[in-house]
């Protein structure tokens, strides 16, 4: 299993949930509301780096590693000392300056037995 590098991304990053859950609407104006799988509350980083171009390549490498082998790959969220599995589906590098990058991706959590 493949493990993130060590570089922590820029302040600034957003974590976002979305439970799996359905709703049964009934006619007398009542619902009902169930959770929806086990693990039904997966998580969505959406990270930013701003970093030298030798960790963005670094970084660069590693997730098109990722995208080609389709695996997951661990990483400890920053509100976490806890490291769970990810994918990464998207993400960009920018070149402001000489010597600098900046790397923007979105880590959508798995779940694998």
């Amino acid at each position: 299993m493949a493990t993130f590098p060590s570089i922590t991304p820029t302040y600034g990053a957003a974590k976002t949930s979305q439970p799996n859950m359905r709703q049964v609407q009934f006619g007398d104006g009542y619902a009902q509301v169930i959770r929806f799988g086990l693990n039904q509350n997966p998580k969505n980083w959406i990270l930013r780096w701003e970093i030298s171009e030798t960790d963005a390549d670094t970084i660069e490498t590693f997730l098109n590693a990722r995208a080609d082998d389709g695996a997951t790959f661990d990483w400890t969220p920053l509100d976490s000392s806890t490291s769970y599995k990810w994918r990464c589906f998207a993400w960009t590098k920018s070149i402001p300056y000489k010597n600098r990058a900046t790397i923007k991706a979105t880590f959508v959590q798995y779940f694998e037995p």
